[in-house]
């Protein structure tokens, strides 16, 4: 009896900071939506208000009738997609080469695409604004795409080697006897298999090219070439901040991440589970 109520207080306990952690997550987001459908002036109204008198629409109609807030948008899908693209099918290439063959080097290259995650960003900050000064290709988009790979494949490839490394290599035996290359037996055998894997690198590869400020505030300077994070930093002016359009756009710019996940939620989880886990 005494072990049995000892068991209900330690789940009651799990419970209770289960739900004040999931409270201090979800506040600052249900705030930020509260303040995006007030008007700018009563956003520090005392005492303050979740649900105030003047709901206001206001914030998102300045962001969606604004021609280059709406570009900021357009940049950030267009560089994200384009780079979540291209580190899924060179990770894939680069994940089946380390999962299935020995060849002179591989542990050296393991080593440094270890070492580069262990990089802090900020201090390739200056070396790789040289390099894309030197190439020509400050403020274009083939700059933000090209230092945004450098910090996704890594990544992608350690996650996609350890869940090919999952994938029985009986399948690619039985395959190649049926005559198949290794390119092939990877894109019609291993990545369909794999989806899960796929799913939850490409989610992450997508959530961090879309979130990324510093490099694109540093690389672009035009107003043709910002992106959403950088766009909203710029609604802050010298006198005064636009608090509301802020977190108008900072809703607007949550969207696409949390429909990505709300829609493969299942292959998220489920791929960064098994990648975690080797053969």
């Amino acid at each position: 009896m005494k072990r049995k109520q000892t068991m209900i207080m330690l789940q009651t306990a799990i419970y209770v900071i289960l739900t004040i952690g999931a409270f201090f997550s979800a506040f600052p987001v249900i705030w930020m939506l509260s303040c995006s459908f007030k008007e700018n002036s009563s956003i520090f109204d005392y005492p303050p208000r979740l649900i105030t008198e003047t709901f206001s629409l206001d914030a998102y109609a300045a962001i969606l009738t604004n021609s280059t807030q709406l570009r900021f948008f357009i940049n950030s899908y267009l560089v994200s997609i384009l780079v979540t693209v291209l580190t899924l099918v060179l990770a894939s290439c680069a994940a089946y080469s380390f999962s299935r063959y020995d060849f002179p080097g591989k542990n050296v290259l393991n080593t440094v695409i270890i070492g580069v995650q262990g990089l802090p960003q900020i201090t390739l900050l200056i070396p790789y604004f040289g390099l894309i000064v030197t190439l020509q290709l400050y403020d274009t988009y083939l700059a933000l795409i090209l230092t945004y790979m450098i910090f996704t494949l890594p990544y992608a490839i350690l996650i996609l080697t350890s869940y090919f490394n999952t994938v029985p290599k009986e399948l690619d035996e039985a395959v190649k006897i049926d005559g198949a290359s290794s390119f092939c037996t990877l894109w019609k055998i291993i990545l369909p298999i794999s989806k899960p894997g796929i799913v939850a690198v490409g989610i992450r590869t997508f959530m961090q090219a879309w979130n990324e400020y510093l490099f694109a505030l540093t690389l672009t300077k035009s107003l043709s070439m910002r992106t959403v994070p950088v766009g909203i930093q710029m609604l802050m002016g010298e006198y005064s901040y636009q608090w509301n359009e802020m977190m108008a756009m900072s809703i607007l710019g949550s969207l696409p991440v949390l429909i990505l996940y709300l829609a493969f939620q299942k292959y998220f989880i489920g791929g960064l589970a098994a990648g975690a886990v080797k053969e």
